[in-house]
């Protein structure tokens, strides 16, 4: 039976972050993600995770400047994407979690890719055998147009090249149904390298169970491949969160 992570950049937005995670535990969330926590206060973070007993699967570097998502990819900006991956990085062991996704940010070409190995590298040394898994995630061109991590190919080859145990693939569902790929038998082919799952409807980005495909299919590949990780519901709720959350029950027994 598949459990659940509230993505807190997409759910409770309302609320501060403290907030959002006892928000999430009262509707039955196992776990939660959070896109910058950056400006708020760790201290009451930290404390609203260990009161609720909900674990912190993810947070993602800073997006940077004005319309910017990420630097790690962008020639020329490697003092900025480092900071940014310090940053997230103690970030994440100041709140126990579990991955940093390292955002690729806008660009093409071989100098990006360049930029954006090294920075990976950067990253995965920075993190250590003992600190949070690096992440990337392809983002579909519909939605960020001219985001250098743009499919899912490029980033096994990025995995593949690096070679880094502690680097792996955010695998999006709602990217993947966006890019027009199958979206289990694109899951199956990366599934060696998966770090961390994510869902939401495709095409419009709202609740999972309102997708073209049903995702159900694939939640049962989840639990048949045993996976036993929270899967991140990074979903757009078209009005309060909480008139949002009929899926969860139904996608619990896909």
């Amino acid at each position: 039976m598949p459990s659940f992570s509230a993505n807190l950049g997409f759910l409770w937005t309302e609320l501060s972050l403290p907030e959002a995670v006892r928000a999430a535990a009262r509707a039955g969330f196992d776990a939660v993600e959070m896109h910058w926590p950056y400006d708020e206060d760790a201290t009451a973070i930290r404390a609203a995770l260990a009161d609720t007993g909900l674990p912190l699967m993810g947070i993602n570097t800073r997006r940077g400047p004005e319309g910017a998502f990420g630097l790690a990819a962008v020639p020329g900006q490697g003092a900025a994407a480092r900071d940014h991956i310090d940053e997230a990085i103690a970030g994440a062991r100041a709140l126990g979690s579990a991955a940093v996704h390292v955002m690729a940010g806008l660009g093409e070409g071989a100098a990006a890719r360049v930029a954006f190995e090294e920075h990976l590298a950067y990253a995965c040394a920075q993190a250590g055998a003992d600190g949070p898994t690096i992440l990337i995630e392809p983002l579909n061109r519909q939605d960020v147009p001219g985001y250098f991590l743009g499919d899912f190919d490029l980033a096994g080859e990025i995995i593949a090249a690096l070679d880094l145990p502690n680097l792996k693939l955010m695998f999006d569902s709602y990217h993947a149904g966006r890019m027009g790929l199958d979206i289990r038998r694109t899951f199956a082919i990366c599934q060696p390298m998966v770090g961390h799952v994510q869902i939401a409807g495709v095409p419009d980005r709202g609740p999972p169970d309102i997708s073209t495909p049903d995702q159900r299919p694939f939640l049962h590949d989840l639990d048949a491949l045993g996976w036993d990780r929270p899967v991140g519901a990074e979903y757009r709720p078209p009005g309060r969160t909480e008139d949002s959350l009929g899926w969860m029950a139904g996608l619990r027994h896909p």
